[in-house]
């Protein structure tokens, strides 16, 4: 899961999303630098991608993908599961995704002393580009994989991994569909 899934399953723990948000921007036990309330939010992230890497609805995906992505298939279904999140929103949630998002962005400017530089420096593209909204529409995971595939900048291909999304559409929404059931059940 990328950005939304995992404020997603924060529940609106503002320390969690600050733990959430900075987890990969967080190396090695540099996560005991900081409050334990937003330690935990760290290793929650570092758990969520530790079972989700390892679910089988999300290998199932990842394979399908891996001829043409290699390690970046796991990214790829990251994103692509932050789509369907978005787009089902109103299955997942009670509140609106434009007030959960504007709860996030508020969370993360309350906490700006605890965001490492890499994520203050990515937040006000986040914000901006309003990313949380923007992952319901494939034209807007399109645009966030090509933002990710220009800072990468290596040939990662997930510019082009848009085309999979349409092309197996239906496969990966049944695989979300049952992950996020199980991750639900996993970290509530």
């Amino acid at each position: 899961m990328n950005f939304l899934g995992h404020f997603y399953l924060s529940q609106g723990d503002p320390n969690l999303i600050v733990g959430n948000f900075i987890a990969d921007f967080v190396k090695g036990n540099k996560f005991t630098d900081y409050p334990s309330a937003i330690s935990q939010g760290i290793m929650m992230h570092r758990e969520i991608d530790y079972y989700t890497d390892r679910h089988r609805m999300v290998r199932k995906g990842r394979r399908r993908l891996f001829a043409d992505y290699r390690h970046y298939s796991g990214v790829i279904i990251d994103m692509f599961y932050d789509h369907y999140l978005a787009n089902l929103w109103a299955d997942y949630s009670m509140d609106p995704l434009n007030k959960f998002a504007n709860y996030i962005y508020g969370v993360i400017e309350e906490n700006w002393e605890y965001l490492p530089p890499g994520s203050q420096y990515m937040f006000p593209y986040m914000k901006s580009g309003n990313w949380l909204m923007r992952y319901a529409t494939i034209e807007g995971i399109g645009k966030s994989l090509n933002g990710m595939a220009h800072r990468l900048n290596n040939n990662s291909g997930l510019d082009n991994s848009i085309h999979q999304l349409h092309e197996f559409y239906d496969e990966f929404l049944f695989e979300f569909q049952e992950f996020i059931i199980d991750v639900k059940k996993q970290f509530s």
